[in-house]
């Protein structure tokens, strides 16, 4: 009986212990979908792009933080991307790639 209380308190200190770690995720995942809503713009809905900018929806995630840098640096040329990529932070450029190579082309 003993054994089985300790089985039972080691389950609920484990998913004591989980449920924090899965409540951020949802709070990240929800934070990357907020920011991506600005991309919506141009580049549609979760980044499939209905013609005439790129799709962002499966990119590589390296690839798109590489570009978003590239962008805010000024080391890539572009006509408005620049601007926008200089209102982001590289964790929020690392979160919208995560969020854009989830998405399925």
């Amino acid at each position: 009986m003993k054994m089985i209380k300790q089985q039972i308190l080691a389950i609920v200190c484990a998913i004591g212990v989980m449920l924090p770690i899965a409540g951020a995720q949802a709070e990240t995942d929800k934070h990357a979908r907020n920011l991506s809503a600005s991309c919506a713009a141009c580049h549609g809905t979760s980044g499939h792009s209905v013609g005439g900018t790129p799709v962002l929806a499966g990119m590589d995630k390296e690839l798109f933080v590489a570009q978003m840098q590239a962008f805010k640096s000024g080391a890539r040329p572009a006509t408005v991307m620049h601007q926008h990529a200089k209102g982001y932070t590289d964790e929020e450029f690392e979160l919208l790639g995560a969020f854009f190579a989830a998405q399925k082309r």
